[in-house]
């Protein structure tokens, strides 16, 4: 009996043993692994087969989008394929653009909870980085990530760097800004404008004219983005107007409300205000507004940032037909580098499973297209292996999915076609890419912290007068010589100081 009682409690000690073994092996989180614990199988690398190893895991992911009818239905598609794939499922977390700033900011001094969040250059990406919000990426990458590298290329990675660590993903889209116009297809039409032979600013002003004097009722330019777009194809802005200029072979920043080149266009601007060219709202006004406007037969260009075949995908969205003219061409920077990107929280559960996800985004194009574009037989109907339609009864206006802005999400040139695409879309996208000068301060970011309170002024500063000589309505000499003497008061040479500081520390570790 001793022995029996011996043997039944051994056989019971085993067994809780082997239980104890496998709760712990089934609650593994693969942020353990990624904190040192070495992974019983490689997810990191294409295809990636659901591993045993790994628990179940929700990843949330936050962007700005208005929220579809069908978003339910697609966030239950991406988790039966991501739960094959890495064992985990996603809730989409679409913010609506009006609110995006205040929201993510609550989420991020709440300390709620997610996993990957969008950011850009123009979106808080440094600011956040400064504050600890986005999680050093390099060795998940190098351990759960690594095809990224090799789709991404090392320019669009060094440039998504600050002070030589990555803590964003960017979207490999098109590397750089063209400038110009989107112009409604009718007008052009009806007045045979020759939009081949575009090639600048003074080029378009003779069609604003014809429309102005011909088309009682159409406005001949929308969008308080004009200044915005255009600044950006011809500077390197680093903060407080200071900005290396295009062309330039030296790491300096110059003051771009001394540059006689920058005080030109917006005397342009206001000549072009003065001649009624503007709607009326040009400092609330935005690209939607003024597609929507060209889709009512009331306007008829709006200033936008291009890329290859932006006209045919604004003609989808809008249900109205467009062309684009390029009046600069493209121009890398590092705020184009980081212009759309994904960081993975610090408040991230799992960062590790959240760089598998970031893995498949850029080299599973099943995964991509699915947050691209819906369900394929329900939101897209496939033409042939890359290019896709509506389905029938389906239109720009009753789709119940549209795109939430795949330049935001992961390898772009994975995205599937429409019908009335170019078929040679993505080379042309490389074209693009190859011959957009690059900025020399690529890779720079300045780092406010020393001068926070000054900085603090200068964003006030910029409220101000910005707008107000971005609109044309007034004589840009007289506001710029307004705004240069309250900016000296505020601190803009100890501004201008660390900018130089900053800049020749940068310029040294490009040397070597």
């Amino acid at each position: 009996m001793k022995k029996a009682y011996h043997l039944v409690l051994m056989i019971m000690l085993c067994g809780m043993l082997a239980l104890t073994g496998c709760s712990k092996g089934g609650s593994n989180n693969t942020a353990d692994q990624a904190s040192g614990t070495d992974a019983k199988t490689d997810t990191g690398g294409s295809g990636g087969n659901s591993d045993s190893a790994l628990s179940p895991y929700k990843i949330t992911l936050v962007y700005p989008a208005s929220a579809p009818k069908d978003l339910q239905l697609v966030q239950d598609e991406m988790s039966k394929y991501l739960t094959e794939k890495i064992n985990a499922t996603i809730e989409l977390k679409p913010i609506e653009w009006a609110s995006w700033d205040d929201k993510t900011n609550l989420m991020k001094i709440s300390n709620e909870p997610f996993d990957l969040m969008f950011t850009a250059s123009w979106s808080s990406y440094p600011k956040d980085v400064a504050k600890g919000q986005y999680l050093e990426l390099d060795d998940l990458m190098a351990k759960y990530g690594k095809d990224i590298p090799g789709i991404l290329g090392d320019d669009f990675i060094k440039g998504s760097r600050i002070s030589g660590k990555l803590f964003a993903l960017p979207t490999k889209k098109e590397f750089g800004q063209g400038f110009g116009f989107l112009l409604d297809k009718k007008l052009v039409d009806k007045y045979k404008f020759d939009t081949n032979g575009v090639k600048s600013l003074e080029d378009m002003e003779a069609m604003f004219k014809t429309i102005k004097e011909n088309e009682p009722g159409v406005t001949p330019i929308v969008s308080s983005k004009f200044a915005n777009i255009w600044t950006a194809a011809n500077y390197d802005g680093i903060e407080a107007n200071l900005a290396i200029p295009r062309g330039s072979k030296e790491i300096k920043a110059i003051d771009q409300l001394e540059d006689p080149k920058f005080i030109e266009f917006f005397k342009r601007m206001h000549q072009w205000n003065q001649n009624g060219w503007f709607d009326k709202d040009i400092l609330t006004s935005d690209s939607d507004q003024g597609m929507n406007m060209i889709k009512a037969g009331k306007a008829f260009a709006v200033a936008q940032s291009l890329k290859p075949g932006k006209d045919k995908e604004m003609s989808l969205g809008f249900g109205v037909d467009v062309v684009q003219v390029e009046t600069a061409d493209p121009f890398t920077t590092t705020g184009d580098a980081q212009g759309a990107m994904l960081g993975i929280s610090r408040t991230s559960k799992d960062p590790a499973r959240a760089m598998m996800f970031l893995n498949l985004l850029y080299s599973d194009p099943k995964l991509l297209n699915m947050l691209d574009w819906g369900v394929e037989g329900k939101h897209y109907a496939k033409k042939s292996e890359n290019v896709i339609d509506f389905p029938p009864g389906v239109n720009a206006d009753n789709q119940t999915y549209p795109n939430p802005g795949g330049w935001m999400f992961g390898n772009q040139f994975n995205s599937y076609l429409w019908a009335n695409e170019d078929p040679n879309k993505w080379e042309e996208f490389q074209k693009f890419n190859e011959r957009s000068e690059h900025s020399i301060g690529l890779g720079f970011a300045f780092n406010q912290e020393p001068v926070k309170s000054e900085m603090a002024s200068m964003a006030n500063l910029e409220k101000e007068f910005g707008a107000t000589l971005r609109s044309g309505e007034v004589d840009p000499e007289k506001i710029i010589e307004k705004w240069k003497g309250k900016r000296n008061a505020s601190g803009f040479d100890k501004v201008k100081a660390e900018v130089d500081k900053q800049l020749a520390a940068w310029a040294q570790t490009q040397n070597k």
